[in-house]
């Protein structure tokens, strides 16, 4: 039994007598020990009796629980979630002035019930065999167990298995079933078994929900546990010890049996006569125990379903939420918009669609702004799994040990400050794809785990000695040259052949000019919406110089430009030249001196670039492999080039 005794606090003088295994403290109503005290959360803090001990439990409260045994002060938290009370020991809730203080003091439990009859559960057989030499029991009991068996939602099944234990009992008056709280685990010992519902005999013979509050002798169900056996108290006030909660409840005989499923002790069905004249007997109990093993496997789906409904309904709103997020993020969950109408770009849609579909790697090669990322996206939201989600990670932004943990997962206590299992990449991402950039900026050490994971389809978390199966589309970009990286050594080549199954090579902007004039006008809009401020647009001059302009950071440079430009013009005005970046307005100086005369911009760029192709070949005295490395392009279309412009 326990007593808290409210030394401190607006409910200061008054004592608690609580003899439940499980008492809740806090300011809301729902609690077993309500105090009204600022500093006092909604629900502050448990305190659980497993047999010989009271632990108290912070319920992640705001301003902290403390335990005061002595001179020692131990404050709950997360490296010290719970602490063994002792009678004596004072419990502070909250902290300065409004500070609410409880003296705990445990008695012992009076509540020892002589048994009259006791049927262990390795005793089950000889009692249904019994059972089957009278007809009538065995209809009833099928009869009822089809009715639990035909419930999956758990209180429904409860209600079940209280009107069967009334109909097959007819001397008992009050059913009440005993579940052991989810919290506690497999550990049936250290588990807390607390009162979730009861049923009771009605006027009318019929059963139906009592009409208030309804005592329960806990020494009955607790010997059943215990006992791991059905308990049968005849004459309870004489041959049960006289308890305040069995002379309360003026239970005249009491069973109890309990749910089971294999070794794990999941409740106990607790069945009271409290009409002076009638007795329950040891018939009843062998009816009980049958009912029980059916009853026991009902009440542990029902629960599971409860638990996997509750699990699925956590993971659609977290993935709603990452969903939500990364469409967010690209622009209000279209269709990913991958801009370009040049020959270069249309190679690269015309490869991508081919692959969308296919569970086939992509890897995507590039220098860095070409926009790798929006096509990996690309090649998530065109396939089929795209209602899955889309993941990213940059493999050079984390160290080795985190980002093993980040694509794979940890269990609790694997390294130091893993204080609780987290879910890897791979996890949250199957069933849809994964973006890993920067591939060939990941360890050694970890792209065997890459290229099993690509491979076969398994990863191991970080501590697992299981491994876990996912089903994820992987999708890598890098913008090194990986054969380079495999020569070198710092790239395995197995897991460079299981990537590079259908590369995908994102052109620079100086190879795809036509674009600009595009990508420009969209990052314009964009911006001016985003900042709330309508532009112009650009002028001529200043266009020409940006088409004219090698972006060696491509797309994303571009991108950067013209939100500066956004920022600096006024309401309407257009970006003129000298708004521009000086090393954009470099290439003015090279448009006058081409020549350039007014027509239009394909015609004037035609111009600049065949100006620049007759300079490089000047600069380094007709040598065309020298020109192409310089102009950033092959030989070959230099050569492509020359002929285009006559050269």
């Amino acid at each position: 039994m326990l007593f808290l005794e409210i030394t401190q606090g607006l409910a200061a003088g008054r004592t608690f007598e609580l003899p439940g295994d499980a008492v809740t403290i806090g300011r809301a109503p729902s609690n077993d020990v309500v105090l009204e005290d600022s500093h006092v959360s909604g629900e502050h803090a448990r305190i659980v009796l497993e047999g010989d001990r009271a632990v108290l439990v912070d319920l992640r409260s705001t301003n902290g629980t403390t335990a005061v045994r002595g001179g020692e002060r131990v404050t709950l938290g997360p490296d010290r979630p719970t602490f063994d009370l002792a009678s004596g020991d004072l419990v502070e809730l909250g902290s300065g002035e409004g500070v609410a203080v409880l003296r705990v003091r445990l008695a012992e439990d009076a509540e020892e019930a002589h048994v009259v009859s006791m049927r262990r559960l390795d005793e089950l057989e000889p009692a249904a065999a019994k059972l089957e030499r009278d007809p009538s029991i065995l209809s009833a009991l099928y009869a009822a167990q089809k009715r639990i068996g035909g419930a999956t939602d758990l209180d429904r099944v409860l209600v079940e298995i209280a009107d069967a234990t009334l109909f097959l009992v007819p001397q008992a008056t009050h059913v009440t079933v005993v579940l052991r709280d989810d919290d506690g685990g497999n550990d049936t010992a250290s588990s807390v078994f607390v009162p979730v519902m009861t049923r009771v005999r009605l006027p009318g013979g019929q059963s139906g929900p009592p009409t208030g509050p309804v005592p329960i002798a806990r020494s009955v169900y607790r010997k059943v546990v215990k006992e791991r056996a059905a308990v049968l108290a005849a004459d309870a006030p004489s041959e049960v010890a006289q308890t305040e909660s069995i002379m309360g409840a003026s239970i005249r005989s009491t069973i109890g049996v309990p749910l089971w499923k294999g070794e794990e002790i999941l409740g106990v069905l607790q069945v009271d006569n409290r009409n002076a004249p009638a007795m329950l007997n040891a018939a009843d109990v062998e009816r009980l125990l049958v009912l029980a093993a059916n009853a026991s496997l009902a009440v542990a789906n029902a629960r599971l379903i409860k638990r996997l409904v509750s699990a699925e309904e956590r993971l659609q709103k977290e993935n709603t939420f990452l969903k939500g997020r990364e469409e967010k993020r690209r622009g209000g969950g279209k269709q990913v918009e991958i801009i370009g109408k040049s020959d270069a770009m249309r190679r690269v849609i015309t490869q991508l669609d081919k692959v969308v579909d296919t569970r086939v790697t992509v890897l995507i090669e590039g220098e860095t702004g070409t926009g790798k990322e929006l096509i990996a996206a690309a090649v998530h939201y065109r396939s089929r799994r795209r209602d899955k989600l889309f993941v990213a990670q940059n493999c050079a932004a984390l160290a080795e040990s985190l980002l093993e943990s980040e694509l794979f997962g940890h269990k609790k206590g694997s390294f130091t400050g893993a204080i609780e299992e987290k879910k890897g990449l791979f996890e949250i991402a199957d069933g849809g794809t994964l973006f890993l950039d920067e591939i060939t900026e990941t360890p050694l050490s970890l792209q065997s785990k890459l290229l099993r994971a690509l491979q076969e389809g398994e990863i191991r978390p970080v501590g697992a000695t299981q491994p876990r199966n996912v089903n994820v589309r992987i999708v890598a970009a890098t913008n090194r040259n990986l054969e380079d990286e495999v020569a070198k050594g710092r790239f395995r080549e197995d897991l460079y052949y299981r990537l590079k199954v259908f590369p995908l090579r994102l052109p620079p902007l100086r190879e795809r000019r036509d674009d600009i004039v595009e990508l420009a006008g969209a990052f314009l809009v964009r911006y001016s919406d985003e900042i709330g401020k309508p532009v112009g647009g650009f002028t001529q001059q200043a266009m020409e110089l940006m088409t004219a302009y090698d972006w060696p950071g491509n797309v994303r440079e571009l991108q950067n430009e013209v939100q500066r430009l956004v920022i600096q013009l006024e309401p309407g005005a257009f970006a003129t030249p000298e708004l521009l970046s000086p090393r954009i307005r470099q290439v003015e100086g090279v448009v006058t001196r081409a020549g350039v005369t007014k027509g239009t911009l394909r015609e004037m760029m035609d111009s600049v670039e065949k100006f620049l192709l007759i300079e490089s070949l000047r600069a380094h005295g007709n040598n065309k492999t020298n020109s192409a490395k310089t102009l950033g392009i092959t030989r070959e279309g230099l050569h492509k080039k020359l002929r285009q412009f006559g050269i």
